[in-house]
């Protein structure tokens, strides 16, 4: 890739700002007690309607989301679209599950969602599986930030070369400095960044579908070229059950929209939130962004009709060539530095999810003496850098598809939580807290198991995430299969728990069995 010294010193600029912003984000809304991880953590729970709008739809669409999803219609056509339909099922299910849940959260304390099944179940071992699953789901989401700001730094033309120091260096600096801002301003470092993150964004992408299209004789020449080129594709290139298939379309547009709002960053973004009539305000306008997803999803047919041809044949660099292409050099600054910011972002909430799923479940948790607000804040914070310490390190030394499948996986495994979320805010009859740890754990095993006999190109494993279940003759998402396998157990093993006369174990729903000490809040 060739470096530019205007679109380096624009990317730079802008990327130099937002770090001030990140630094000064500890005086915005100051914290009158800055040692409670209320505060740290979830920026005092007081952001109001529009600041949770930019806090979420910076969550949402990450680094990767802008590189992927148009690299997936590159790479595959038409089928890239699922990513549109997944956010419309994201929004439905928040709007129904997340008012009553942040309601709860803000009567009782809750700072992640274990907080939740601790207090509804009263189980630790229930509560355990949810805490270890919702990490294992992070860690690699986190490491995909990395991927994009790869990707980011390689089409600036730096860091792509030269022994391993300077070949890295500017993704050590980058996660360095991010690390420093989020464990000095918390959450409200990256909710003030997602003001510019999301501004920029919109821009570019706004700008690109009205300029390219005026560049390439409208939108009907972009499809025509875009149809014949991926017509001269090699036909291995695109797996065809994928491509035809639409049990696997709906199932995963299915599948991705219905997880997305259990993973724990996601959580804290809502928690975060002045109360369930904010969350609900935002989950009826938050589609707006729907609409820059769909814009974003074209840009990788603008790709196709541009004949880019990616660096290293590697799809993910198809938008990142195509701005440099047809942008001019300042604009291209401004593009790359909204994708980075688009990696800064959520990838700071997803550290401190991490570091808070870790000081409050497990070490508050399984500390047999008393742990005082301020270190368990201090316990959260040192996680939240040890994490993006151990995803720098994940990328730098595997190769970025072993990421790639563990995300497949933690996709998978995040998913297996929504009946232990939804049965226990919404019912008692299948609320059996044994019954759910065995769903939970069987869906798992299941899940990994299907993702490991889904084969790779040269014939290794994880290869995927869609397969043929044992119950349909179809491939499906492999996440919705073991949540079917999930239901049966956690039905089955209540309705017999019942006709024992065990009753569900665990309180009822919104009943408190152990409240968080004001002290700890």
């Amino acid at each position: 890739m060739t470096f530019n010294a205007v679109t380096f010193t624009v990317f730079l600029v802008l990327l130099v700002v937002i770090t001030v912003m990140g630094f000064l984000a500890s005086r915005w809304r100051r914290a009158k007690q800055s040692d409670h991880l209320d505060e740290w953590a979830l920026g005092g729970r007081t952001f109001g309607p529009f600041i949770t709008w930019f806090l979420l739809g910076g969550d949402l669409y990450s680094a990767y989301t802008l590189i992927a999803v148009p690299a997936a219609i590159y790479s595959m056509g038409a089928f890239g679209f699922y990513a549109v339909p997944n956010a419309i099922v994201l929004y439905a299910l928040g709007f129904l599950f997340l008012p009553k849940l942040v309601s709860l959260a803000h009567k009782k304390g809750y700072v992640t969602l274990t907080d939740f099944v601790n207090d509804r179940f009263g189980s630790k071992s229930l509560g355990l599986a949810i805490t270890i699953t919702g990490l294992l789901a992070t860690l690699p989401y986190l490491a995909l930030q990395l991927v994009g700001l790869e990707v980011v730094f390689g089409s600036l033309g730096i860091g792509g070369s030269g022994n391993w120091l300077v070949r890295d260096l500017p993704l050590l600096i980058a996660f360095g400095v991010l690390a420093a801002y989020t464990y000095s301003a918390g959450l409200r470092a990256p909710a003030l960044i997602a003001f510019v993150k999301d501004g920029l964004t919109f821009l570019v992408v706004i700008v690109a579908v009205i300029w390219v299209p005026i560049k390439l004789g409208g939108f009907g020449a972009i499809f025509h070229r875009g149809g014949e080129a991926l017509a001269t594709k090699a036909t291995s290139t695109v797996d065809p059950a994928i491509a035809v298939n639409p049990s696997v379309y709906l199932t995963l547009a299915l599948g991705s929209g219905m997880a997305f709002f259990l993973y724990p960053h996601a959580i804290t973004g809502v928690f975060a939130s002045r109360g369930a009539k904010t969350v609900r305000r935002n989950m009826s306008v938050l589609p707006v962004y729907t609409v820059l997803l769909g814009f974003v999803a074209l840009l990788g047919m603008m790709a196709l009709a541009l004949g880019i041809k990616p660096h290293d044949g590697n799809p993910q660099y198809a938008v990142p060539q195509l701005l440099s292409q047809v942008f001019p050099p300042w604009l291209t600054g401004i593009a790359f530095a909204a994708i980075a910011m688009s990696a800064l972002v959520p990838a700071a909430i997803m550290a401190i999810a991490a570091g808070n799923l870790v000081s409050r479940n497990l070490y508050r948790q399984f500390r047999r003496t008393p742990v005082t607000a301020r270190s368990e804040t201090l316990i959260s914070k040192v996680v939240s850098v040890l994490v993006k310490v151990g995803a720098l390190v994940f990328v730098l030394t595997l190769d970025s598809n072993f990421a790639l499948n563990f995300q497949l996986l933690g996709g998978i495994w995040i998913l297996q939580t929504l009946p232990t979320v939804l049965f226990g805010l919404f019912t008692k009859r299948f609320a059996d807290r044994r019954a759910l740890l065995a769903g939970l754990l069987v869906a798992v095993v299941y899940g990994t198991w299907a993702a490991y006999e889904v084969k790779t190109a040269t014939g290794g494993p994880f290869g995927g995430s869609t397969a043929k279940p044992f119950f349909l003759d179809s491939p499906i998402y492999i996440a919705i299969s073991a949540l079917v396998v999930n239901l049966v157990v956690v039905v089955l093993g209540s309705l017999l728990a019942r006709a024992l006369g065990a009753g569900p174990r665990g309180a009822g729903a919104g009943e408190v069995t152990e409240p968080v000490p004001a002290a700890m809040r």
